[in-house]
């Protein structure tokens, strides 16, 4: 009699651990915050807002952006559809170091509140070891055309300098320990930055803060003294701490 109820708890036991296991493989990603809440997510080169909305009177909805999260605020843009449920706002141009939003709601009574007061954070779906791309630059960068179309990048990432979406630069060079290697960094107008005079491993990562500043870089990689490579790489304004 013991053994057959142990045997029933050990089975009572296994099916809950299945349980919840299942539940927690069930759960979804963190949901839309809802107003005065919003949430503010670090994407590559840009920041996204989104919010759920219990004002389907609301006639207006301004982003407002500050370096300080207290004075200074400025509103950047408006929401397109500020009476729907669900909404969002990209800032494809944020400011350098940290950006704080908050956001203006007028209603058709010409009464008015702010929302809290956010941060933005980097988005814990982007993988910071992931290499950019030619789309993520393009997207980064938005360039537009006298028509209105975003601009084709004809540039794709080099296999041995490349940045990543944290922002750091990423020198990889397997035979580094049985060559020697230099590289040469440059802005894009030509003027000579820095030389990594000989890397040593084979993998070696640049801290962003070396360059002191976002967008278009150029480099020259020598290998035993002769030209290997000479291309470019592109860094975000605004990428994962």
């Amino acid at each position: 009699m013991k053994q057959t109820v142990r045997c029933i708890i050990a089975t009572v036991i296994f099916i809950g651990t299945i349980a919840t296991a299942k539940a927690q493989d069930a759960v979804p990603g963190p949901p839309t915050p809802v107003l005065p809440d919003f949430s503010a997510l670090i994407k590559t080169g840009k920041i996204q807002l989104d919010w759920i909305s219990g004002f389907p009177n609301a006639v207006q909805i301004g982003v407002q952006r500050s370096l300080d999260s207290v004075l200074n605020f400025t509103t950047i843009g408006y929401a397109s559809y500020p009476d729907q449920t669900r909404n969002a706002y990209l800032d494809n141009k944020p400011l350098p170091g940290k950006n704080y939003y908050r956001l203006f709601i007028l209603f058709r009574n010409n009464k008015y509140m702010y929302s809290k007061t956010v941060l933005a954070v980097p988005d814990s779906t982007i993988a910071g070891n992931t290499k950019l791309s030619a789309q993520d630059v393009a997207a980064a960068t938005a360039n537009t055309n006298a028509t209105g179309t975003k601009e084709v990048i004809p540039w794709k990432p080099s296999n041995y300098i490349y940045t990543t979406a944290d922002g750091n630069v990423n020198i990889r060079l397997p035979q580094a320990p049985q060559k020697k290697y230099s590289v040469k960094f440059f802005e894009p107008t030509g003027a000579f930055l820095f030389e990594v005079e000989q890397v040593m491993e084979p993998f070696l990562i640049l801290e962003k803060a070396i360059f002191m500043h976002a967008g278009w870089f150029n480099f020259e990689i020598y290998e035993d003294g002769k030209l290997l490579e000479k291309w470019s790489l592109y860094i975000p304004l605004n990428y994962r701490s």
